[in-house]
């Protein structure tokens, strides 16, 4: 199986790149913004075919690039159906402070936001066999209304990746005080979706650096402390 991830954009988010080996097709997840140029490399490098583009939420900085990407390959774009609006106005799921940095971010100019030509929507539990990988879906709203993880069996020692997105980071949960975010359902998908999982579950979350189900059942607060009680306090960073 082959992985390859690199932040992008001035968020700094995770895309990742999934084949089953070289000179396959591959799956795109969550190019944001200035992902383009990360994807073209390790495509050109590895010898892949783009398939599909899979958004875990429709964040800005998590589909700038959907459109660009799945154009360039003719490949397919994947959302869930709550989430599938921001494809079309990306800026209403935006924080005031992100909406503030547009002009900066777009140089002074406009920007029509186009969507991709071939949008298909994703559900809970549903299960997507792209590129040869077998990808379950788990809706896990909170962070937006239609965010998901991706799941998907990993040759060697450990049993699953997990694509958590926005959801869960290192040490950290995503925030909800954007449109669409929820904190008790936050809790609600962390509680039902992610505490269950297998300790050796390698996590590849939308920010930041990888880890595990394991490390964060011991020694991320909010998991902690959910555990425990049934609640956890409330992030407000990030987009």
């Amino acid at each position: 199986m082959f992985i390859a991830g690199f932040p992008a954009g001035p968020w700094g988010t995770n895309c990742y790149v999934v084949a089953t080996g070289a000179g396959q097709e591959c799956v795109v997840v969550d190019p944001g913004k200035d992902a383009a140029e990360g994807v073209a490399q390790v495509v050109r490098e590895h010898g892949l075919k783009p398939v599909a583009v899979v958004a875990t939420h429709g964040h800005l900085d998590h589909i700038w690039c959907v459109t660009p990407v799945s154009g360039a390959y003719d490949a397919t774009a994947w959302i869930h159906s709550r989430d599938r609006h921001l494809l079309t106005d990306p800026l209403a799921g935006m924080s005031d402070d992100t909406r503030a940095m547009m002009p900066q971010l777009l140089g002074g100019a406009e920007h029509q936001w186009l969507e991709p030509d071939d949008v298909r929507t994703l559900d809970d539990a549903s299960t997507l066999e792209l590129a040869g990988v077998t990808f379950t879906v788990d809706h896990t709203p909170g962070h937006t209304e239609g965010s998901v993880t991706f799941r998907m069996p990993y040759d060697g020692e450990v049993s699953q990746v997990l694509f958590s997105g926005d959801l869960l980071f290192a040490g950290s949960i995503g925030r909800t005080d954007l449109p669409g975010g929820d904190h008790p359902t936050m809790l609600r998908s962390l509680r039902d979706k992610v505490l269950p999982l297998a300790d050796d579950v390698v996590v590849l979350p939308g920010h930041g650096e990888q880890t595990s189900i394991g490390r964060e059942r011991t020694t991320n607060p909010y998991l902690l402390e959910l555990a425990d009680s049934g609640e956890a306090g409330r992030v407000t960073r990030g987009l």
